[in-house]
Order: C-alpha cells, then sequence, then structure tokens
C-alpha cells in the first residue's frame, strides 16, 4: 500500500495563537499539542514549545502560561475556544489526523498522510473557504517498491498573469521559509490588492494541482 505525506502551509491565520506568538517572537514554534476533546466549557487545552530566550508577550487573544523551560525550551500552555474557523480542525473534520504542527513567521505548517492525492485537494479547498494564502509546500509519496510515477505538468494551463504572479512571488521568497516576502509585499511589488494576488495564486495552484491529479484515460 503506498499513500502520500502533505505539508500545508496556511499564511497569517486569523486568530491563531501560536500562528501569532510564531510571528510577534520571530521564533519558530514548535512542539505543539492540543487537547484530543473540548472541554465542557467547550475550550481547547495546547501547549507549544519556542527557544527559551524569545520573546512571547503580548496580546495574543489568550493568556499564556508558562509550564516549563530550561536554558534551551519554554512550554506554555494556553485555552482557546473550539471553533470551525481553526485549521488544525479544519483538517481533523475530514477524518485527517494531523501528524505534526508548526508555525514560523506568523504563518501553520500542518503535516499530515492520506491515501489519494485528491484528498490533500479537498483538504486544501477546505482551508482555502476560511484562510487566504493556503499552499501545498511539500508533497511526497510513500512508494513499496522504487518505481516512480512522473506527472508532466505543462505550464500553458496557467494565463500570463497566473505566471507572473507565480514567477514574481517565487523570487521574491515567498514560498521560502524563512519568508523572503509575505502576501503584502508581493502584492505591491505587483502593484495589485493582496486580495486580488491570494486570488490569483490559489487559482493558479488550483490548475497545477488539477494537472498533476489528472488521471490516465
Amino acid at each position: 500500500m503506498t499513500g502520500f505525506r502533505a505539508t500545508v502551509v496556511v499564511h497569517e491565520p486569523a486568530d491563531c495563537p501560536v500562528a501569532d506568538v510564531s510571528a510577534s517572537a520571530d521564533e519558530p514554534v514548535d512542539s505543539v499539542s492540543r487537547s484530543s476533546q473540548a472541554t465542557p466549557e467547550g475550550t481547547v487545552v495546547e501547549e507549544f514549545g519556542v527557544a527559551a530566550d524569545a520573546a512571547v508577550e503580548g496580546d495574543h487573544g489568550v493568556e499564556l502560561t508558562p509550564v516549563q523551560s530550561n536554558e534551551r525550551e519554554a512550554i506554555y500552555r494556553f485555552e482557546r475556544d473550539s471553533g470551525a474557523d481553526c485549521a488544525c480542525e479544519i483538517i481533523e473534520g475530514t477524518g485527517t489526523p494531523i501528524s505534526s504542527v508548526r508555525a514560523q513567521n506568523g504563518s501553520l505548517l500542518l503535516s499530515f498522510r492520506t491515501f489519494e492525492l485528491a484528498e490533500i485537494a479537498d483538504i486544501v479547498d477546505e482551508l482555502r473557504a476560511y484562510f487566504d494564502g493556503v499552499i501545498v509546500e511539500e508533497l511526497t509519496q510513500d512508494h513499496e517498491d522504487v518505481s516512480a510515477d512522473p506527472v508532466v505538468v505543462d505550464r500553458d494551463v496557467l494565463t500570463t498573469r497566473q505566471q507572473e504572479i507565480l514567477e514574481t512571488a517565487h523570487e521574491m521568497g515567498y514560498f521560502d521559509y524563512p519568508k523572503g516576502a509575505n502576501a503584502t509585499d508581493v502584492a505591491e511589488e505587483l502593484g495589485v490588492a493582496r486580495s486580488t494576488f491570494t486570488e490569483h495564486l490559489a487559482a493558479a495552484q488550483t490548475k497545477l494541482m488539477d494537472a498533476i491529479l489528472e488521471e490516465e484515460p
């Protein structure tokens, strides 16, 4: 049996304390864990780790409680309301467990496994219903043997404008980690509104995903 492993990036998700801390502290947030069930009050408990010298003070929408620390890492805990606008809960609502949650420069990096490529496309569509700037950062396939399944993607499926936006975003480091530019930076370079940039980017990625997922006749 084979399967796929994907890492999806959600740029600047609103109302996500973990992503917010990674932006304000300018430090990656690792070791994120969450309670499997909401409390009777409808809240979810989360913990995360950052570098011991990272500055996490400030208003992140929740109260951060120090739990443990050493010379390398500090662990914080907080409670938040369980809600459909949580990227992790959206993915898990499709029946797909999340294997890794990280945050960097204000963005979430969510890793998970699926049996079919189409499941990844469905998850991305679900996320895009709530967030702008959702991209597939990494996609690999587990093989039982060393055989490969190369796919040729025709770039002509993209409009000239979509190619320009992808190339500009790539050149400015929008897809890099740490990011060389955010959505606002790329939009300003292109001379378009941020919403226009994210719409064109989503359309371009959808076309490329469709080409990858297209079944042979």
